[in-house]
C-alpha cells in the first residue's frame, strides 16, 4: 500500500512538472499582458482593489512575484489603491486566538501565500493592525483605510477595510483563487447577521493583543467565526447568480485564470439569494 502510494505521489509531482513545462513553453506570458487583461476586466486606474492570489497558479509567467504587485500597482495608479488580507493563521481563527498570540503589525507574517507576504514588505504598504485578519494596502488614502480596525467588532465588518472596499465602489480580483476565498463575504455576515439561519460568530468575546510599528500595545475585543458554522459556509453558491446578474468577469492569460467581480455586484446579489431564501452555507 505504501509503495502504490509512493508511485502516486511521484506520478502526480511528474504531471504537475510536465504541465508546467507545457504551460511556459506553449503558453508563456509577461507582465504587460496581465496588466492588459486587468484593464479588459475593468480594472482601470483609481480602482481600490482587493487582491485574492496563488502564485503556484501563475503558469507561463515569465516574471518574478514582486513583478505581479508592480502590475496590480501601476493598473490602479497612485490614486488607486492595492489590498491584500494578511492574515496569520491557518486553520480557524477560535484555534488560534486561543493561544492567546500578539500580533505583530511589522513583524507577523501573512499567511496568505507568497504574494502577500512580500506585498506587505513593499515600501509605501501599510498594514492594518489586528490580531487575526490584518490587511496591507498600498496607494491613495492607505493610512486613513488601516485606521481602527483593531477596533472592529468583527475581525472583517463595520470600521474594517471590508467595509472601506465597499463604500469606495471597489473590486475583487481573484489570480489563481476562487471564491471560496472570498473574505469580504464575512462583512455581510456581520451587516445581514440577524437574517442568516444560522449565527456565523461566536457568542464568546476574544481580547486579543496587538504591537504596533511604533511599539505601542493595542487591545481588540471581538466576536471571531463560529467553526462548525465555518466548516457549512459554501461561496461557490453565489456564483451562478453572479454570472446571471453579468458580475462575473472572468479570462485566462498563460494558464492562470483571473476573475474580477464587484464589491457592491456581491453584496446586491447575496441581498437577492437571501429574499430567495438561498443561503451561502450546506
Amino acid at each position: 500500500m505504501n509503495a502504490l502510494k509512493s508511485v502516486k505521489t511521484r506520478a502526480k509531482r511528474h504531471l504537475r512538472v510536465f504541465r508546467r513545462f507545457v504551460v511556459n513553453t506553449l503558453r508563456p506570458f509577461a507582465a504587460d499582458e496581465l496588466q492588459r487583461l486587468l484593464v479588459e476586466l475593468g480594472v482601470g486606474r483609481g480602482e481600490t482593489v482587493l487582491v485574492h492570489s496563488s502564485f503556484d497558479a501563475f503558469e507561463g509567467f515569465q516574471g518574478k512575484p514582486s513583478d505581479v504587485i508592480s502590475v496590480l500597482q501601476a493598473a490602479v495608479g497612485t490614486e488607486g489603491m492595492v489590498m491584500m488580507p494578511t492574515m496569520t493563521f491557518s486553520g480557524t481563527a477560535v484555534a488560534y486566538a486561543r493561544t492567546n498570540p500578539l500580533f505583530d503589525e511589522s513583524r507577523t507574517p501573512s499567511k496568505m501565500g507568497l504574494l502577500t507576504e512580500l506585498f506587505r514588505r513593499t515600501p509605501q504598504v501599510v498594514r492594518s493592525v489586528h490580531p487575526t485578519h490584518s490587511v496591507a494596502v498600498w496607494g491613495h488614502d492607505a493610512c486613513a483605510i488601516v485606521a481602527g480596525h483593531h477596533l472592529a467588532h468583527t475581525p472583517c465588518g463595520v470600521g474594517t477595510p471590508f467595509e472601506a472596499l465597499l463604500q469606495r465602489d471597489g473590486k475583487i480580483v481573484l489570480l489563481g483563487t476562487d471564491i471560496g476565498v472570498l473574505t469580504f463575504f464575512h462583512l455581510l455576515e456581520e451587516k445581514l447577521e440577524t437574517e442568516f439561519p444560522v449565527a456565523p460568530f461566536t457568542q464568546e468575546v476574544f481580547h486579543l493583543c496587538s504591537k504596533t510599528r511604533d511599539g505601542v500595545m493595542l487591545e481588540t475585543s471581538c466576536r471571531l467565526f463560529e467553526p462548525a458554522v465555518s466548516q457549512r459556509r459554501n461561496l461557490h453558491k453565489m456564483v451562478p447568480y453572479l454570472k446571471k446578474a453579468g458580475a462575473w468577469r472572468e479570462a485566462k492569460v498563460g494558464g492562470l485564470k483571473v476573475t474580477v467581480l464587484a464589491a457592491a455586484a456581491v453584496a446586491q446579489t447575496v441581498c437577492q439569494m437571501h429574499q430567495q431564501g438561498v443561503y451561502c452555507y450546506d
